[in-house]
Formats: C-alpha cells, sequence, structure tokens
C-alpha cells in the first residue's frame, strides 16, 4: 500500500534525526507536495506512524514527533555556596559578551539571547506598521509613569494564565527586566544590605546588586527543583536578609522550575521572616509541556512579592519592553524612581507589543516555539554527549533555552572562553553566575541558535578544546 511506503520513509527521516523529538512534523500538504501524493494518503500515513507512537496529535496544531528516551549525561551536583553575604565581584567579562552579540561573524553560544528565527517577527512588523499608520501623534509623546493603559490591559490578562490578579493600572511599565529588577532593588533595599540569591543565578541580576552596593548572599540551588528553602530558613537565622530575589520558573542558567509547594512555602517564609521576594519570570511562558506554570505572586496574599518580567525572551530583545507588579506600598516609590531615570518607557514599543499581544497570534507563536526550545536543548544535550568528555554533567531544563554544562574540577572556564573567541565561538563562563566567582568548571550554553553545521563544528572545538 502507499501509505505505508510513505510511513516507512517518513520513519527512515525521523530515525536519521531530521525531525527531532518535540518538533512538528510538517503539515499535510506540504508533505503530499514532497512526497508526490494525495493528502489523504499523507493522512493515512500519519495515523499508522500514530499507532506505532512515533508520532503524536496535538489539538489544533498538528502532529509532533514523540519524546523518546535516550542515554542522557548527568546531572550537574547541587550547589553549596558559601553562605556569608558578599560584594559582587568580577562583572567585567559580561559587557564584553554583550558586544559580541552583534558580531555577526560569532558563534553565539554565550549570551541568551534568541536568534530572530525563534521570535515573531513579522507579526510584530505588522504591529509597529500599524501603530505608526495610526497612532503617530501618541506614539511621538512621552508615555510617563506607570504606563500605556493599552498595554497594561494585556499585561494583566497574560498574568491571569500565571494566577496573578492584577488590576492593569497597578502594572508599572519599564526599558526591559533588567531595569525591573533594577527598580525593586531599589525601591525595597539599600546599599549595604543583605539580598538573597540563587546559586548559581542570573549574571545581569549580580551586575544590579554590584551597582546598587548591596552584598549578595548566595543559596544552594538544585538542578532540577531550585532553591533550597531549608538552606533560605538556616540563612536567614544567620543574616539580615532584605530581599530575595529568584526565577522559580524556568531558572536561568540550571532551567529547573520551583514546584508550587515550595513557592507557596517561599511566601510564607517571607511573611514571617519580613522580607521581599523579587520574582523575575520572564522565561515563565517557555514550558516545554506546553502548561504556564503558577507565578510565585500568585500565592503572594500579604504584599510579599515584586513581580518581575520581559518581552526580550518571548517577543523581541530590541523593545526593550519590560513591566512589574509591586505591593501597594512601594507602588508610588518605584514609578518616581522609575519617572527619575528616564521619563517612561518607549512609547512606540509599548503600543506595538500591546496591538501583537491583542492580534498577532501570540499563543499560538508560543505553541510553537515552545517546542522548538525543547528540540534545540535536546539537540545541543545530545551533542554535549556525543562530543564533549563522558564526565561531562549537563542541565535537563524544565523549559527556556539555556544548558548549565559542569565539567572535571582542574578545567577553567574562563581560560576556555577566551581560547573559543579565538574560533569566533562565544560561551558564558560559570564564573559570572556567581558573586564570589564560583562555577570556575561550568558554562552556559545558549540553545537558542538556529542548528546548523557551524554550530555542531563549534561544540565539536569546544569539546576538543576541553579535552585538550
Amino acid at each position: 500500500m502507499l501509505y505505508r511506503e510513505i510511513a516507512t520513509r517518513l520513519t527512515r527521516q525521523i530515525e536519521a534525526g531530521l525531525y527531532l523529538p518535540g518538533e512538528r512534523l510538517p503539515g499535510v500538504r506540504r508533505l503530499s507536495r514532497q512526497f508526490g501524493v494525495s493528502v489523504s494518503t499523507i493522512m493515512q500515513a500519519q495515523r499508522l506512524l500514530e499507532n506505532q507512537t512515533l508520532i503524536e496529535a496535538r489539538p489544533r496544531s498538528g502532529y509532533y514527533i514523540c519524546r523518546r528516551s535516550w542515554d542522557k549525561p548527568e546531572l550537574p551536583a547541587p550547589s553549596t555556596p558559601e553562605q556569608q553575604p558578599m560584594p559582587v565581584t568580577g562583572q567585567a567579562l559580561t559587557l564584553h559578551l554583550a558586544r559580541i552579540v552583534n558580531q555577526a561573524d560569532f558563534v553565539q553560544l554565550g549570551a541568551a539571547v534568541p536568534h530572530t528565527d525563534f521570535l515573531p517577527l513579522r507579526a510584530l512588523q505588522r504591529s509597529l506598521g500599524k501603530v505608526v499608520r495610526h497612532y503617530d501623534h501618541q506614539a511621538a509623546n512621552y508615555a510617563f509613569p506607570p504606563g500605556l493603559p493599552q498595554l497594561q490591559q494585556q499585561l494583566a490578562r497574560r498574568l491571569l494564565l500565571g494566577g496573578s490578579r492584577v488590576q492593569a493600572e497597578e502594572i508599572l511599565i519599564t526599558n526591559g527586566g533588567h531595569e525591573s529588577l533594577m527598580l525593586a532593588l531599589r525601591t525595597v533595599a539599600k546599599a549595604g544590605d543583605v539580598i538573597a540569591i540563587e546559586s548559581p543565578t542570573f549574571y545581569g541580576l549580580l551586575q544590579v546588586i554590584e551597582s546598587l552596593g548591596m552584598r549578595a548572599l548566595e543559596i544552594p540551588t538544585d538542578p532540577q527543583r531550585g532553591i533550597s528553602l531549608s538552606a533560605l530558613a538556616l540563612a536567614l537565622e544567620q543574616w539580615p536578609v532584605k530581599a530575595c530575589v529568584l526565577i522559580p520558573n524556568f531558572h536561568n542558567p540550571l532551567g529547573c522550575l520551583l514546584d508550587d509547594a515550595d513557592k507557596h512555602g517561599l511566601v510564607q517564609l517571607a511573611r514571617r521572616h519580613g522580607f521581599t521576594l523579587i520574582e523575575d519570570d520572564i522565561y515563565g511562558e517557555l514550558g516545554f509541556s506546553g502548561e504556564r506554570p503558577r507565578t510565585l505572586h500568585s500565592f503572594d496574599q500579604d504584599g510579599q512579592v515584586i513581580y518581575c518580567s520581559s518581552a526580550s525572551k518571548t517577543v523581541a530583545q530590541g523593545l526593550r519592553v519590560g513591566w512589574m507588579v509591586l505591593p501597594q506600598q512601594y507602588r508610588a516609590q518605584a514609578e518616581y524612581h522609575k519617572y527619575l531615570t528616564n521619563l517612561g518607557a518607549p512609547t512606540l514599543s509599548q503600543l506595538a507589543l500591546a496591538d501583537y499581544l491583542a492580534h498577532g497570534g501570540h499563543e499560538r507563536y508560543l505553541r510553537q516555539v515552545q517546542s522548538h526550545y525543547f528540540s534545540q536543548v535536546e539537540r545541543f544535550s545530545r551533542a554535549v554527549r556525543k562530543h564533549f568528555p563522558a564526565s561531562t554533567r549537563v542541565s535537563q531544563p524544565a523549559g527556556g533555552f539555556v544548558l548549565w554544562v559542569e565539567l572535571e574540577p582542574m578545567i577553567d572556564t574562563l581560560t576556555l572562553t577566551h581560547r573559543m573567541l579565538q574560533h569566533r565561538v562565544s560561551i558564558a563562563p560559570g564564573r559570572l553566575f556567581s558573586a564570589n566567582q564560583k562555577y570556575h568548571n561550568c558554562l552556559r550554553l545558549n540553545c537558542a541558535q538556529p542548528w546548523s553545521e557551524i554550530i555542531e563544528h563549534a561544540l565539536i572545538q569546544l569539546g576538543r578544546e576541553i579535552a585538550t
């Protein structure tokens, strides 16, 4: 039968790695043209492959390659940082890595910046065009804090998906997630105060803490479960923690997801000890399961949580639009700090993002990119398993698009970074993710780059440099 022949050919393509686990199989019309057969024949072949559990149907989305188990590398060890507040040092390299992002001849495995292929740029371009045509006067004016109502309303609807019920006017629009974190810390703490953080953590947060003259207290963090509540509770007995900043949903760089019980426990811990939780939810919409996890903010009943997020990872980093939700007692102060810093967030960007969220098919885009990122992370993990030393440990993210890689203790990834720059390849050395430059033998890889021979060659070269 013809459909069995097509099913066999598709099976061979899947086994050869043309379609990876989690990736969407092309639509029936495209496959029909590719194989030169009728649509009904393709549909029969798909049903056969579904019965063989090679592909699975997803409502209103199509067929996807089933996720198959493989011999994954071991997980990195849970962190054991020195639990003592300290100034943040050694962050100068981050600006150099940021500048490399704009150099087209580099393989961009360092900064956690998605390639434009993974962003909904066409839909955003339509929204930008519409805004320029229809909102010329408003787009040319300042948008003073807290921001434009059109965008606040759209963001309030999206926050509801994570369980956070907020009024639109409670949302403060910022110049990206970085500024949200800056404003949150400036609002609740001062120079010299102790800020608890996950270890490892996003190096941009460390830069903010450093710039404000605060001290970081690193808390042990598990690569799958997230921050240790027992270790945080112990630290609270020893140190006057003013705030705790964390990424509970698809942590950067570990990719872990804090479960709901621990989120609830964190909020209760903050209430008992009287400190503020600052939630960075920038990856919250990028889970591999397709389910939007609850925000830490959704468990807050007493004004213990400041929520921060951004469009940088899910729409476009160039928009420079972030947002935050603060307890009422902090709202006026944060808005005033925002006004003093730069008057307001970009008006044109706010209008365009509002239109895109209302009309750009964001949910459809998210379903696609979640599957793409799962495939990318798996593909990079397989390449690391194949080309790096056998002792290499690798994170198993539940979402996002970065991998945390732990090498043998004698490897210095800062030296490795400089060697790879000579090959026009950027990586992020582990020292950047710690206040006191721990994780010298770790690195982070950005998987949000279209897979190609160039990418694979870069990983092969990286494996060779590690082995020498």
